[in-house]
């Protein structure tokens, strides 16, 4: 019986805008339709080989594409897999991705069409870029091993018919009722037999299964594995095609990697870092890892196994010829071969960014903005790669507005210098106004700003680069060369410090003169091993339970808030007004470093009490 359904409501705004020429190139839509028939059939021959009680034929996989010039239809066939009536409403009828409302927000923010046909591609929709050239369009499918069929149609106008079927063939076949032909618009003819040649070539070429046109026996498609063919072979064009068919990215990729495994192991694998961050690369569960072929046979997607988590923005094909082709995920990443394929990867992978920074500063530098942040996540968990990974990092810093790299700090430390200097913060403009930098900035001494969450954490974990430690400038005492405080102007301001000490002992666990302020009155520190605030509060919005960590209340002796205080204090230690002077000192160094004040509304109170005293 049919059913006459709505699409999912976001599912409906973006067939709006696709039918409103989000694509600024038509052609597409074959391409879509034939690499998903590719995934169909890949999908078939390996769920053949692995449940033996799979009753399929297999002996002609293949994609068959039909055209009736009468009709103005074209037609997507494929053997494959099919799917059910269940697959059908979830991948048809709605969009089960997350983030579709920031794609639709993008999309619609996005005036140029070039800038949104990169945003569709990259959620995977392409199916839906069928109704930019069809008033109409018909699946029909048949799940192998099933015996009931399903029938889909729709008009994209916000509704869908779908019913069971009886007669339906295995796989899945997708009938388009084309648009009138209207060059204007970039709406070609794709009945005619040229134009299907020309984006099958393009696009698909290198597509394992034979496609074939209206019955001929010859395919249209060479079906040479890219992977398997020498590099000097195959074209650059021919590589980002296959690029765009294994990540569904319209952009070509940043960088190609060719490369082969050969001894006791053998693999192939053809590897791409993409120009740009997909839109799931923070989220819990953002696909990644590259696709597992086993001897041309493809065995799955998104194999987490070949690629460590801070590598998730890789994408290509790894063919491992020894495998099982029956192997689980959960197989994988005990095996012990697949691991050494990893270390491999990866190491390749690290080689061929350090090649690129080397050779093409500016180049890196639109890497790093892209996926920076990612690739400071393996200093957290890649004992191995850290000093490799290192390398990589490009940083702000206190000495110009461009990052630098680890190395170039080094070279620019001053004479005498042990340390690399940096401090985290929740942004540039925080670091660099913070009390902590007045010293090392009047002395000339550069300081990293560090501003990225992850940040936080990996500095934590790495002890030092080249032998040097990394010190930051908020934690510890400070030696820049500066005089000592002298003896007897310490013994001056004890009384000063153990009152404050006493009267403040609910927030600080010490208060002591400072060597690294030059303007500020105070400022607060911590020792040399203590947890950030901003790390506090990080675990704290994680929903973990965290002590209020006391830290340390650093003075300027030489400012007058500070002289002031000592000299009232030295007059009559039980002065009415002191201890609020404490509580705001205390809180002006808060503040300072960005932190949070435990009673906002008490604080502004003293503070005006305080301004209208002078008026």
């Amino acid at each position: 019986m049919s059913e006459t359904l709505e699409f999912q409501a976001e599912t409906r705004q973006l067939l709006q805008l696709m039918v409103h020429s989000i694509y600024s190139n038509k052609d597409i839509f074959l391409r879509e339709l034939i690499s998903n028939a590719s995934d169909a059939l890949d999908k078939l021959r390996l769920e053949s080989l692995v449940n033996k009680e799979l009753n399929v034929d297999t002996g002609d996989l293949h994609v068959a594409l039909e055209v009736d010039k009468e009709q103005r239809t074209i037609t997507v066939r494929d053997n494959g897999i099919g799917m059910s009536h269940d697959d059908v409403v979830s991948l048809i009828g709605t969009i089960a991705k997350s983030g579709t409302a920031e794609l639709l927000r993008k999309l619609r923010e996005s005036p140029e069409q070039q800038q949104r046909a990169e945003l569709i591609g990259q959620f995977g929709v392409g199916f839906y870029s069928t109704f930019m050239v069809a008033d109409k369009v018909t699946l029909v499918t048949r799940k192998a091993g099933e015996s009931q069929g399903t029938r889909w149609e729709s008009a994209g106008e916000g509704t869908y018919e779908i019913e069971p079927l009886d007669d339906a063939p295995q796989g899945t076949t997708v009938t388009l009722h084309l648009k009138p032909e209207d060059s204007e618009d970039r709406l070609f003819d794709y009945t005619a037999e040229w134009k299907i040649r020309e984006i099958v070539k393009k696009y698909s070429d290198f597509i394992a299964w034979p496609i074939r046109l209206d019955g001929a026996d010859t395919p249209l498609n060479s079906m040479k594995a890219l992977w398997a063919r020498p590099r000097s072979e195959v074209a650059d064009e021919e590589y980002h095609e296959f690029y765009k068919h294994v990540s569904h990215d319209w952009t070509d990729p940043f960088e190609t990697i060719h490369m082969r495994g050969e001894g006791t192991f053998e693999y192939e694998a053809l590897l791409f870092i993409p120009a740009r961050a997909p839109f799931d690369l923070y989220t819990r569960d953002g696909k990644r890892g590259v696709q597992l072929y086993v001897k041309r046979v493809f065995i799955m997607d998104d194999c987490e196994a070949l690629t460590p988590r801070y590598l998730r923005f890789v994408k290509g094909v790894v063919d491992a010829h020894d495998l099982s082709l029956n192997i689980s995920r959960e197989i994988l990443q005990q095996d012990r071969q697949i691991q050494v394929v990893q270390r491999r990867l990866v190491k390749k992978v690290l080689s061929t960014l350090r090649e690129i920074k080397d050779k093409d500063q500016q180049r890196y530098s639109t890497f790093w903005g892209e996926f920076g942040r990612t690739l400071k996540e393996g200093l957290l968990d890649d004992a191995e790669n850290r000093e490799a990974l290192l390398d990589l990092l490009l940083l702000p810093s206190t000495h110009s507005q461009e990052p630098t790299s680890l190395r170039e700090y080094v070279e620019r430390m001053k004479e005498g210098q042990s340390d690399i200097y940096y401090m985290t913060g929740e942004s540039r403009a925080h670091v660099e106004n913070s009390p902590h930098l007045e010293a090392f900035l009047a002395k000339g001494y550069e300081v990293l700003i560090l501003t990225d969450p992850v940040d936080e954490v990996w500095v934590e974990q790495v002890a030092q680069y080249d032998e040097r430690p990394l010190q930051s400038v908020a934690k510890g005492q400070v030696d820049l060369g500066a005089e000592e405080i002298a003896p007897e102007r310490s013994e001056g301001f004890a009384p000063l410090l153990a009152w404050l000490g006493t009267t403040l002992e609910k927030d600080v666990k010490e208060v002591r003169l400072s060597t690294r302020l030059t303007t500020s009155a105070a400022c607060i520190v911590g020792d040399e091993h203590d947890m950030t605030p901003t790390l506090e509060r990080m675990y704290r919005a994680m929903g973990q339970e965290m002590p209020h960590m006391k830290r340390i209340l650093e003075l300027n002796p030489d400012h007058p808030l500070v002289g002031g205080l000592r000299a009232a204090h030295a007059a009559d230690p039980a002065a009415a007004g002191l201890g609020e002077t404490a509580e705001l000192l205390y809180g002006i160094a808060l503040l300072s470093e960005g932190g949070e004040l435990e009673d906002p509304s008490r604080f502004t109170r003293l503070v005006a009490e305080r301004l209208a005293r002078t008026l």
